[in-house]
């Protein structure tokens, strides 16, 4: 189905089923241990071994020698998979870096062997009999000091450029009476999901199915095939539940590489679960950003001039952090200019993680925002409101298809009582407490993909949908048996969803808040095929037929039972959603608005978060429960990145020293007491038939910096380096206390 114009009235609008907070209808098979993570597939192979993985010891060098004897003798050993006897590999497109190391050592703990043996302790004791001498290089691990020689990269590594210059910035920002310029820096980050990476491997012949945790099944069957050498019809990836993702999902990794070596080796099933302390330096993070900001208005407010440059680095070969893009859209704005740098790093991989780019940046912007209302004795809401642009600031001629930022921050600034907020900062006390309020916008941009399914309609009038789409968490499952059951006119009870297969449809899988809309989008292209099937085989004319109540029906006409038109055997739809020319035409967005209230203590820095509420307009909600758990969990992301979560650098080695969850800290409940979000009710006509957008990623972008603003204005102590810890809060506090 081609989507080229805006769509008017679908059976999608009838609104019985889509727009309900239904439970999740994978819900108790999580709740009660039977929904099929990839290590725990029981019930797919008998006798599985067991691999584990060893990571190297430098960040940079080379493997002078490594002895697997002993190891091999150890009791239960099956096979152990170097560089040396795994044969050629090639490299799936989208990685960038190899996935096994040797005797070039890329990043410290690349994978440079799996031991497999009868049983997962046998694997563990028998890794640490490997001994390797490494022949250590020199490497590249501070950012600040390669920051001076990283050029502008050809592009953002998605298709734009990575600078762009509209007017004469530099000539307006010196004319501009009132000024900003400052300097603000964000930490590596790690995806520290509940599942780690894991994956069951059994090849039949020269057929291998991998039963893996991934968020792109396509991507991960064709970049797993190359890498082995096989045609794509010899890999089958399946990848039913997701136990959270984030991004660090999206690629092929080294757990579902080095599974299928060591099932080839063994000639045996082998699972290999990636230990945590190897996820950081292992797997890819968001990386490190320096991010200068300057802004330029009239007394009387309004924006003049804004540039945003920032500074990120990667292994060679890889891209950008794209913390810029949101700066291209979001403010008016005259004379305009943004540009990436890229240093080159030999840390781990840096890549996606939850809100690549808006997250970062929105740290970094929307803390200047409000030091540039401060600047000009604005309220913070005000000064944003009065910048809001309805056209693409680099490209005036293209409309927004949707934007109510103003009406996400009027409604947000009421909810959460702004009005009592005291502009100059620590005048406001609970008790020994430091009370502030901080605000900031969110945005986020709307992605359209191709994406298909294939609908079947059984003799009982039951709905099977299979896509290759992957539930990572967020509601997959119940947003599409929702479009299934709406579109086809059934209640949910009658649909089944199969998901996370490489045989099914392939769908745009799950990342990058392009997930809910794209896949549903594509549910739909199948039913309606399905339909017009359905309705030539009762000799009902398709543009006529109503699907409603589990029946088929023309006005005026007969009326029958939905599964009266399988009686012959079962019928099937399939179909894809593309799109036209839409996203060219208009500017597709997410918006919103974080309010937060934080306590600071004034003698130990203490910060706790009181209350947060965002304010989402993210075209249709499809489903307000699952969407509600989508914005609160990244919130809690966004207060996590804002006062806890960094990676620390040990520069002189090269690796990331807090490699765990005890010393990498994330934020639990108890840190998040009251949450509350809200949804404009709204529907997007342009982004596609279910005039639905994303809003996982939203809820992330802007939500740290309205933290930090919270922090200042309870305490009068700006932070620009992320996150805000005692020991940067402490120094000038003492006034205060």
């Amino acid at each position: 189905m081609k989507f080229d114009q805006p769509a008017g009235s679908n059976p999608v609008d009838r609104l019985q089923v889509v727009g309900r907070p239904i439970d999740r209808i994978d819900g108790v098979r999580k709740v009660c241990g039977t929904a099929p993570y990839a290590y725990e597939r029981h019930d797919v192979v008998a006798r599985p071994a067991y691999g584990w993985i060893i990571g190297a010891g430098i960040a940079r060098g080379r493997i002078g020698a490594m002895d697997v004897r002993a190891a091999r003798a150890s009791a239960g050993v099956l096979a152990i998979v170097t560089a040396e006897n795994a044969g050629a590999l090639g490299k799936g497109d989208k990685n960038t870096v190899r996935l096994l190391g040797g005797p070039e050592i890329d990043h410290y703990d690349q994978a440079i062997a799996v031991v497999v043996a009868e049983t997962f302790e046998q694997a563990r004791a028998a890794a640490q009999l490997v001994q390797v001498r490494y022949e250590p290089g020199s490497g590249s691990f501070d950012l600040d000091a390669a920051r001076g020689s990283a050029p502008i990269p050809k592009d953002d590594g998605q298709g734009s450029p990575a600078a762009t210059h509209t007017g004469d910035f530099e000539g307006a920002f010196a004319r501009a009476p009132v000024q900003l310029d400052a300097t603000y820096t964000t930490p590596d980050q790690s995806h520290m999901m509940m599942e780690p990476h894991a994956t069951l491997a059994v090849w039949q012949g020269d057929k291998l199915t991998v039963w893996t945790s991934n968020q792109m099944v396509a991507w991960g069957a064709s970049d797993l095939a190359k890498t082995l050498g096989l045609r794509k019809e010899q890999v089958r990836l399946v990848s039913p539940f997701v136990g959270g993702g984030f991004g660090g999902k999206l690629f092929l990794r080294a757990d579902a590489l080095l599974a299928a070596l060591g099932a080839r080796a063994a000639g045996r099933p082998v699972k290999v679960a990636l230990q945590r302390p190897l996820m950081a330096n292992n797997t890819t993070h968001r990386p490190a950003t320096i991010q200068r900001i300057r802004i330029g208005a009239g007394r009387d407010g309004r924006i003049s001039a804004i540039a945003h440059e920032s500074w990120s680095g990667d292994q060679p070969g890889g891209g950008p952090e794209t913390a810029v893009n949101q700066t291209r859209l979001l403010y008016a704005g005259e004379h305009r200019l943004t540009a990436l740098r890229l240093a080159t790093l030999h840390l781990a991989e840096g890549n996606s993680m939850r809100a690549p780019g808006e997250a970062p940046g929105m740290m970094a912007l929307e803390i200047a925002m409000d030091e540039m209302a401060e600047k000009l004795g604005m309220d913070p809401v005000e000064f944003r409101v009065l910048n809001d642009t309805q056209v693409d600031p680099e490209k005036p001629q293209r409309r927004f298809s949707q934007r109510h930022l103003v009406e996400c921050m009027r409604m947000g600034a009421e909810r959460f009582g702004w009005s009592r907020r005291s502009a100059r900062p620590a005048q406001t006390r609970d008790g020994r407490w430091l009370l502030g309020l901080g605000m900031a916008a969110a945005f986020r941009n709307n992605l359209t993909q191709k994406s298909a399914a294939r609908v079947r309609l059984d003799r009982q009038g039951r709905i099977t949908v299979e896509t290759d789409m992957t539930d990572i968490g967020t509601g997959s499952y119940t947003i599409i048996a929702q479009t299934a059951a709406e579109v086809m006119g059934v209640g949910m009870e009658q649909v089944t969803v199969q998901l996370g297969d490489s045989e099914f449809p392939v769908s745009c899988g799950s990342g990058g808040q392009w997930g809910g809309n794209n896949s549903t989008a594509g549910v739909y292209a199948a039913c309606m095929a399905l339909r017009e099937t359905v309705a030539r085989r009762l000799g009902m004319d398709p543009s006529r037929a109503e699907f409603a109540g589990g029946r088929v029906s023309v006005p005026g006409g007969r009326s029958v039972p939905l599964g009266q038109a399988a009686q012959q055997g079962e019928l099937a739809g399939e179909d894809a959603i593309e799109y036209g020319d839409l996203a060219k035409t208009y500017q597709q967005s997410t918006f919103g608005a974080h309010f937060v209230e934080v306590a600071v203590d004034p003698f130990t820095a203490e910060v706790r978060v009181r209350r947060m509420l965002a304010v989402c307009a993210a075209g249709r909600i499809l489903n307000p429960k699952t969407a509600r758990s989508q914005v609160i969990g990244a919130m809690t992301m966004g207060a996590g990145a804002a006062l806890m979560e960094h990676l620390a650098v040990d520069k002189r080695y090269g690796f990331f020293v807090n490699h765990d969850l005890a010393s990498y800290e994330v934020p639990v409940h108890a840190d998040i007491p009251h949450q509350e979000v809200a949804f404009l009710g709204e529907a997007d006509p342009i982004s596609s038939p279910m005039k639905a957008k994303g809003v996982g990623e939203l809820g992330i972008c802007g939500a740290a910096a309205a933290v930090a603003n919270g922090i200042y204005n309870a305490t009068g102590v700006r932070v620009r380096d992320y996150p805000a810890t005692l020991d940067k809060l402490l120094p000038g506090m003492r006034d205060v206390a």
